[in-house]
């Protein structure tokens, strides 16, 4: 079963030691997880503050700087799994730092049916 681990928090919560630290931690977990053939891709994001964002409203596309939507938590990074099931993928995610001080949100993938030509 494939997951989206989605990384929320604040992005001023952490001291850059602590910032540091959590990406060497993180490092090692998705090193850890590659080698079980667990891995498929886990990358942070830049700021929130580089974001654009677009939208497209009665045709005409809108196109913004920053998030769409105003929180205090903003999306850090994923994780892209592929685990037996649930629990493995909860189990995982308390492993990761940013869940100590954020949100590690799970969602399972939608697999796309496989579509034919002609």
């Amino acid at each position: 079963m494939k997951y989206m681990l989605l990384i929320y928090g604040a992005e001023d919560c952490w001291t850059e030691e602590e910032r540091k630290e959590c990406m060497f931690e993180s490092m090692g977990i998705s090193n850890e997880l590659e080698a079980q053939g667990k891995l498929i891709s886990s990358n942070p994001l830049h700021s929130v503050t580089t974001a654009t964002s677009v939208q497209v409203r009665e045709g005409k596309r809108q196109v913004t700087d920053g998030p769409f939507a105003e929180t205090t938590e903003q999306l850090g990074g994923y994780y892209l799994i592929d685990v037996e099931d649930l629990d493995e993928a909860i189990a995982i995610a308390a492993r990761l730092p940013p869940a100590k001080k954020g949100t590690v949100e799970i969602r399972p993938l939608f697999p796309l049916p496989v579509l034919s030509e002609g």
